[in-house]
């Protein structure tokens, strides 16, 4: 069921409505019947795997409680036992074939051949971002940081909270779960809240509707016959694919958001306005805020993190980002991808020294508009050359269209209004501009005030604000993309 679809519009008003008549007590069980049909609405078979996940983790660390505290090696072994049953149940249903493959090609250099698998496995939605709530959790219970819960509706509905269940953010135990036990205990019903919350799926409905689903039709056009274009295409459509991922994933985190706020629930922020990032690191602490902190409190860190010597730290830093890359994909696409973030984080904090040098010598002022905007520019250019490994098929794909990118590159195309044959016209095209200077716009608020997209509408006059969604409304039923016969576009996360 996705959240711009018919069946959404029908399906959260009716369990907004029934969670706030029912008696408090029934609140937990009643959103956990939803989000198990929310999530149903894919494959039912599917909720087997998600109860598989929950019913693991939660018996582990009930059953790591129970031993003695001081028993390290008992409660060790418990710990790895869940991590590696939720963990094989992933690496199978997402890397089988990529492990297969790779194993065949290995094994072919030295003239062992294995047959073609035949295993008919098909991916479940959301499973990377469901199975990396359970095993925080589960890991959290070991460190001693959450008290296990005990009860089984509410750890069930941690794990599948249907907002959040699909494509994140990715919750923490400590963060969620005891919101899920107060909406049981106290009124939840809160006006300003169900407003914000609104809000936020308006503002997630424009991002996805407006921006990411328009600027994928330019962007699977020239990707799909990139051979065909010249450079200054490539870098046009592979820029735009940085807006339309992005606008498509915090999309997705933005209307979850505001659809667990009008149930009484906060959940955290997983984009911080990235594209005003003045550093590769920078970024990756505004880029899909709750992996990346997933990463480092659970890889990251227990491998050492930066408390060493730089030759390991910058070993964790790699390991950690193709880990992260690996988690995107089961390609080797989605591996390069992720050592190349980890080499821009390696190759910055040596060049720091360097840096540091430089703006003193030659009297750089650091904090004028000028050199900030120039750092900010060449983020922005490193992570979008990067992302040529994210959206091309093959690593094969992603040389040759960087290739063609730097060997083809005509700059007087610009004016012969060939960028209106990528897939956009005019028209199309002149939307899309609009989106995107009011996204601009409002991640320019963010990043200055540190306030969302619903603090920015609720400090206007209340005519201004009525204008504000108006306005939103208009563009998002106008000129919202829709797919054939209204069917609502998938989101880009679904398949990781």
């Amino acid at each position: 069921m996705q959240f711009t679809s018919f069946q959404f519009m029908v399906f959260f008003p009716a369990v907004v409505l029934l969670f706030y008549i029912m008696p408090k007590k029934l609140r937990q069980l009643w959103l956990l019947l939803a989000s198990y049909y929310f999530y149903m609405g894919w494959n039912a078979k599917y909720a087997i795997l998600i109860f598989a996940s929950t019913g693991i983790t939660y018996f582990c660390a009930v059953f790591m409680q129970r031993i003695d505290q001081d028993d390290t090696k008992k409660r060790r072994a418990v710990l790895i036992a869940g991590l590696v049953l939720n963990l094989g149940l992933l690496v199978f249903f997402k890397y089988f074939y990529f492990l297969h493959d790779t194993i065949a090609a290995i094994l072919s250099v030295f003239g062992v051949k294995i047959g073609a698998s035949r295993l008919d496995i098909l991916l479940p939605v959301g499973i990377s971002f469901y199975t990396f709530q359970a095993l925080g959790y589960l890991i959290d219970v070991y460190r001693k940081d959450v008290e296990v819960e005990k009860n089984f509706i509410r750890y069930a509905l941690f794990v599948s909270f249907f907002p959040q269940l699909v494509a994140g953010p990715i919750e923490r135990s400590g963060h969620l779960i005891g919101q899920l036990e107060k909406i049981s205990q106290e009124k939840s019903w809160n006006f300003d809240k169900i407003t914000r919350g609104l809000l936020l799926i308006l503002w997630g409905f424009f991002m996805k509707m407006v921006i990411a689903d328009r600027a994928a039709v330019l962007v699977n056009q020239v990707f799909g016959i990139y051979y065909m274009f010249n450079g200054l295409a490539l870098t046009f459509a592979i820029v735009l694919f940085a807006v339309q991922i992005y606008c498509d994933f915090a999309s997705y985190s933005v209307i979850a958001t505001g659809a667990a706020k009008i149930l009484g629930i906060e959940l955290m922020a997983n984009f911080e306005a990235p594209f005003f990032s003045r550093s590769i690191s920078e970024f990756w602490r505004r880029w899909h805020v709750s992996l990346s902190s997933w990463f480092r409190d659970y890889l990251y860190i227990p491998l050492g993190g930066s408390w060493c010597s730089k030759p390991r730290k910058y070993f964790n830093n790699m390991v950690t980002f193709i880990v992260s890359g690996l988690w995107h994909g089961a390609s080797w696409h989605y591996v390069i991808w992720g050592a190349i973030q980890g080499i821009y984080i390696v190759i910055g904090d040596l060049l720091r020294p360097f840096k540091k040098w430089f703006t003193s010598f030659f009297h750089v002022r650091v904090k004028t508009f000028g050199y900030q905007f120039f750092q900010g520019l060449c983020t922005f250019s490193l992570f979008v050359l990067s992302l040529v490994f994210f959206r091309a098929d093959t690593v094969k794909d992603a040389l040759y269209y960087l290739y063609r990118i730097f060997t083809t590159f005509d700059i007087w195309s610009l004016f012969n209004e060939s960028i209106y044959v990528l897939g956009l016209e005019k028209k199309e095209m002149s939307i899309l501009w609009v989106g995107i200077l009011i996204l601009l716009f409002v991640d320019a608020y963010y990043a200055k005030k540190q306030a969302f997209f619903d603090t920015l509408v609720k400090g206007q006059c209340l005519a201004v604000q009525y204008v504000i969604v108006a306005v939103l409304l208009v563009m998002v039923i106008v000129f919202g993309v829709y797919g054939e016969g209204y069917d609502a576009t998938q989101f880009i996360y679904f398949q990781f």
